[in-house]
């Protein structure tokens, strides 16, 4: 077992990661920008580097810098969280040639899995159900029209190196498609140094239903249920759950073990998830892998009873996965709402600021994974995430009860501070929502006007 772990991250999931070290015995390293110096996950560590200023790509986008600050600290395991270098097969790679373990895949299945016209070439041979498509990147807009063509419209064209709702379109008609696959060739290389595209037939009216995996180092795999991730804004999770409403056991299961097949075909190794789209007919389709930990995670802890970062913890250090399938009985629903530092009202810009006042829901069976406090500042240099309040209850309606109440509970304000909060409440309180039976058009339908009417009679206090 490694003896100190460096979290090459920073916010809520930095905070989580150090508290399930300290809970192992494990000595922490934070290391942190100059926006970040008073961060909470810095008094909480051991030791914490300062690796540059405020630009995440002069912080926590810098390898160097981080590998430097495992080598003066005696780092030996380098956990990623999720976002900024989490996914960067180059990362992984070098941390291995520095003798450092990092808390994830190999670098070459995160390079496979990370090249979504790759990942998707890898999962169809595994046999798991995919959408009409390309057959690998698509070089110019007239083999687009021709693959277009071929696969109906309306198609999304998508970064191969795209991730977290960044480097796609939607086209409707063929009369659009060139205009189009040329903005997101141009995106995809200013986002993601990397031009490449391809296509898939585009599921207007779909659910975003992923699968939690977990693997070592041996062949041995689980997975741990399914979340519904369909309450999006612009591509974007707002909402995540767990069980996914409305699924059946059995479709659920064809679900848990495809995943599972695609991850042990592919040598993957520690926390993943897959990502589907569940069509009206109860069809299942396989959209990409996600090679770290999830923003979501909690909801899945909550219902399993399972410290999934201390699971990639003991995976990453050569141990063998003591989980068994059959051993495996989630109970309950669990439900995460995340709480941005954004203005509904103004097309929900970014709105951070002084955390003047902060009040944080709590009672019986209420989570908040955050690492904000009092007097202290959301940065406008990074994601507006300002917290992940997560609830469990024996059921989902209670499960969406106790949410209404936790998020009425949740305050913030300050000079220039405004949260999505009342907006959530909006989605809580859509028929659809509470039916269960949305997808991920919900959101787009409910603008600011309607959210602050729903608002006023769903929010306590």
């Amino acid at each position: 077992m490694f003896t100190t772990v460096l979290i090459a991250n920073r916010g809520e999931i930095a905070l989580r990661v150090a508290r399930t070290c300290r809970e192992l015995g494990l000595r922490v390293v934070a290391v942190y920008s100059t926006e970040d110096r008073d961060a909470a996950v810095v008094d909480l560590a051991d030791e914490a580097v300062c690796i540059g200023p405020g630009p995440a790509r002069a912080s926590y986008l810098n390898m160097s810098a981080i590998l430097e600050a495992a080598r003066r600290t005696g780092a030996d395991a380098v956990h990623p969280g999720y976002g900024f270098l989490s996914e960067v097969p180059d990362f992984a790679e070098a941390c291995e040639a520095c003798g450092i373990t990092f808390v994830g895949p190999p670098a070459a299945v995160i390079e496979r899995l990370g090249d979504k016209a790759a990942a998707r070439a890898a999962m169809a041979a595994a046999g798991l159900p995919m959408l009409p498509g390309s057959d690998g990147p698509v070089q110019c807009p007239d083999l687009a029209a021709q693959v277009a063509s071929r696969i109906g419209y309306p198609v999304i064209v998508k970064a191969v190196a795209g991730g977290g709702g960044r480097g796609m379109q939607v086209v409707r008609e063929p009369a659009d498609l060139v205009r189009q696959f040329r903005e997101v060739k141009s995106a995809a290389q200013s986002l993601f140094g990397d031009d490449r595209l391809y296509l898939e037939r585009y599921l207007p009216a779909a659910r975003h239903v992923e699968v939690q995996i977990l693997c070592d180092q041996y062949g041995n795999g689980v997975y741990l249920g399914l979340r519904d991730c369909s309450a999006q804004r612009r591509r974007q999770k707002i909402i995540e759950e767990t069980p996914a409403p409305g699924l059946s056991p059995e479709l659920a299961r064809q679900m848990g073990e495809a995943a599972l097949r695609g991850a042990l075909a592919t040598g993957y190794v520690g926390a993943g998830t897959f990502e589907f789209l569940v069509d009206h007919d109860g069809g299942f389709h396989f959209m990409e892998v996600n090679c770290r930990i999830q923003v979501e995670h909690p909801v899945t802890e909550l219902t399993h009873g399972i410290d999934l970062v201390r699971e990639q913890l003991l995976i990453a250090a050569g141990e063998r996965l003591t989980l068994r399938q059959e051993d495996l009985a989630p109970r309950g629903a669990a439900m995460e709402c995340r709480v941005n530092a954004e203005d509904p009202s103004r097309d929900f810009v970014p709105a951070p600021g002084r955390l003047a006042e902060l009040r944080l829901p709590a009672g019986p069976f209420v989570r908040v994974d955050t690492d904000a406090y009092p007097g202290g500042r959301v940065s406008p240099a990074y994601d507006p995430l300002l917290a992940k309040v997560v609830v469990w209850a024996p059921d989902r309606p209670q499960a969406l009860l106790r949410m209404r109440r936790a998020l009425g509970e949740f305050h913030a304000a300050g000079p220039g501070l405004a949260t999505n909060r009342d907006f959530l409440l909006a989605v809580l309180d859509h028929p659809q929502f509470i039916e269960g039976t949305h997808d991920t058009s919900l959101v787009a339908g409910i603008t600011c006007g309607a959210a602050r009417g729903l608002t006023e009679e769903a929010s306590i206090g």
